[in-house]
């Protein structure tokens, strides 16, 4: 596979990175996440990632040579950095970060909104279940003490028991902590007004009991009562922590988009905030060529309208920096769309106006930073789809598929599938098929079959979900392509509209013609092949898909064939049996890896007890005395 020299001149971009705190995201020449992390300072913390550093290990050692190009995402605090790391690494599952196996990562406070009587609790997990919900936040501790002030304060109850009932208060009513809902000691009215109190309270209303804290821990320390005065400081840092305001978590779980904009001149930047189930997931930039107004209002509108009339997912809200034009009618373009009702909303105040001016923010240090870079890059994605949608005669292009199938003499044949949007790779949508129904070398029934499974799989995986519009969170074969790219001629072609006509699916098909040295040299569609100037940047793009669609199957044959010959070498093994030699290839790399491990790697194993581990040691250190044996005259 051929690389293009990356745009992305790390050393100048360091020089660019504002002291503010943020996440910041590494990534590899395949444009794939390797590592995302936050920051108090990104300028800092970022560059400590290229000095000369010696006994950071081998781990982030392997990962800095990997890096191609870097991001950021400034916040306005170390905890929404936090927290938005959080989300990111949950969302992409970067190689080099630390996973959780779980989403019960940071602590919440919950209030039981939906019950006759709500209580307030501890809780790791969000749902959406009629309950508020107020964090994530970073200490549990300071959760649960907060909580226990809480209760103490607006007397509320603590228990579960089903209400009322027609036994005694417990002793948290005598100790003059809860007002005893459950013997009628308090009405409904009373004890919802209780409630609405601690409600304001968690929402950040704390300055008038901070103060009385504060007081009574200056008069504690004043009279030597350190231990107490520090009780004191220790709950007031609680309820800071627990009242801190952050916006990279929405506890209703709503599907929003956030979008701002900064423009200088003719040039502008659109930053688009992500919120997928109520976390700030990602974001896109786009770089607004040719800004004919310096209106922010028309501006936005424009883009509101080009974008989501080709972007697969519409969330139920879009919050805008600044009101459209013809609100109403955008409003009811995109719930047709959709299905149901979709809000426009200009926030003037509040947690979303925050997120916006945030986003803003973000949209200027693109811009300011990246400009000349930005309109390499779209002229290279976004630039080079329209080059090929111009020259096809297509209306609309965004996504595009490209096939490959690989074999060796027909032994272990695969089929690759790659996806691009908007220009760039989309690695989370790539699949690859290990072809069932052809045997020997026969490329054109492999992809009949990778085509058919594909396009029939996408079909059945809507029919079962029963969605209105496609959601990009189900997965690549839920959506399919506005072109389809074969790695051939008009054989190739033909074999796709075959398929796509006996299943009644209407997509174009393009095939990428080769020359005699197997360079692309133009397009053939609708039955004529099209010429592209090797200049274009359309040209350069077909020629990434074709060698990312011929990379991504290479790699997955030779992985069955590695595979193939590590089977091979521990069938040998006394008491290694297919079970066993199924989770030592999912454990070890090679078989290099498996002939160097000791008792004790080879024991982490889960399905590898002691004896096994000394029967694969034996059976390897064997294999090796006899190799190093002269052999007789």
């Amino acid at each position: 596979m051929t690389e293009e020299a990356s745009s992305f001149d790390i050393a100048a971009e360091l020089k660019k990175l504002p002291h503010q705190p943020g996440v910041y995201i590494m990534r590899d020449r395949h444009d794939s996440i390797l590592y995302v992390g936050k920051a108090v300072d990104l300028h800092n913390r970022v560059h400590s990632y290229f000095r000369k550093i010696i006994g950071r290990g081998p781990q982030i050692d392997r990962m800095v040579e990997q890096i191609d190009r870097f991001e950021i995402i400034v916040t306005d605090s170390e905890l929404e950095a936090l927290v938005l790391e959080n989300n990111l690494i949950k969302e992409h599952r970067p190689r080099y970060n630390t996973l959780l196996k779980d989403d019960k990562t940071y602590p919440y406070v919950k209030v039981t909104v939906g019950e006759r009587f709500p209580r307030i609790r501890f809780s790791r997990e969000l749902k959406k279940d009629g309950s508020r919900y107020f964090g994530p936040f970073t200490s549990a501790q300071a959760v649960r003490e907060t909580i226990d002030l809480i209760n103490k304060l607006f007397g509320l109850r603590t228990c579960a028991r089903e209400l009322p009932t027609s036994g005694r208060a417990c002793l948290n009513y005598h100790m003059k902590q809860c007002s005893a809902p459950c013997i009628g000691a308090i009405s409904k009215e009373d004890y919802a007004e209780r409630v609405n109190r601690a409600l304001a309270f968690l929402n950040g209303d704390v300055s008038e009991l901070l103060g009385d804290l504060e007081k009574k821990m200056q008069t504690a320390s004043e009279e030597l009562r350190f231990e107490e005065a520090a009780r004191y400081r220790d709950l007031c840092e609680s309820i800071r922590a627990v009242t801190a305001k952050q916006k990279m978590n929405d506890a209703r779980g709503m599907d929003r988009d956030i979008l701002a904009l900064y423009a200088e001149g003719a040039d502008a930047v659109v930053q688009v905030f992500f919120v997928r189930d109520g976390r700030l997931i990602g974001r896109e930039h786009f770089y607004l060529t040719q800004a004919q107004s310096e209106d922010p209002a028309l501006l936005l509108g424009d883009f509101v309208k080009q974008f989501y009339a080709g972007t697969p997912f519409i969330p139920k809200e879009l919050f805008l920096q600044t009101q459209i034009a013809d609100p109403g009618v955008i409003e009811e373009w995109l719930s047709a769309r959709k299905g149901e009702r979709v809000h426009l909303t200009v926030p003037q105040r509040g947690e979303m106006r925050k997120l916006l001016q945030l986003a803003a923010e973000n949209a200027r240090l693109v811009l300011t930073r990246d400009r000349e870079r930005i309109r390499r890059e779209e002229g290279r994605t976004i630039g080079a789809v329209k080059e090929i949608a111009d020259l096809l005669g297509l209306a609309h292009l965004s996504r595009m598929e490209a096939y490959d199938i690989s074999n060796t003499s027909g032994f272990a044949n695969v089929g690759s599938m790659i996806v691009f949007e908007k220009g760039k790779p989309k690695r989370s949508d790539y699949r690859k098929f290990r072809i069932k129904t052809v045997a020997g070398p026969d490329d054109y029934a492999c992809m009949r079959e990778v085509l058919t499974r594909r396009l029939k799989h996408g079909m059945e995986e809507a029919r079962d979900l029963e969605i209105r519009e496609i959601d990009e969170r189900y997965g690549s074969f839920t959506r399919f392509p506005d072109l389809i790219l074969m790695d051939g001629g008009r054989g190739q072609v033909n074999i796709a509209l075959e398929v796509l006509e006996e299943l009644g699916i209407d997509i174009p098909v393009a095939g990428m013609v080769k020359d005699d040295h197997h360079n692309t040299r133009g397009l053939y569609y609708n039955n004529k092949e099209l010429p592209i100037s090797r200049d274009s940047e359309g040209f350069h793009l077909i020629t990434r898909m074709q060698d990312e669609a011929h990379r991504f199957a290479i790699e997955y044959h030779r992985s069955l064939r590695s595979k193939s010959q590590v089977m091979s070498v521990l069938d040998g093994i006394p008491g290694i049996g297919e079970k066993r030699r199924k989770a030592l290839m999912r454990h070890f790399d090679s078989i290099e890896a498996i002939r160097n491990a000791d008792i004790e790697t080879l024991m982490q194993v889960p399905e590898i007890r002691r004896r096994e581990a000394e029967s694969i040691r034996d059976y390897f250190r064997d294999a090796a005395a006899k190799a190093g044996k002269p052999e007789k005259a």
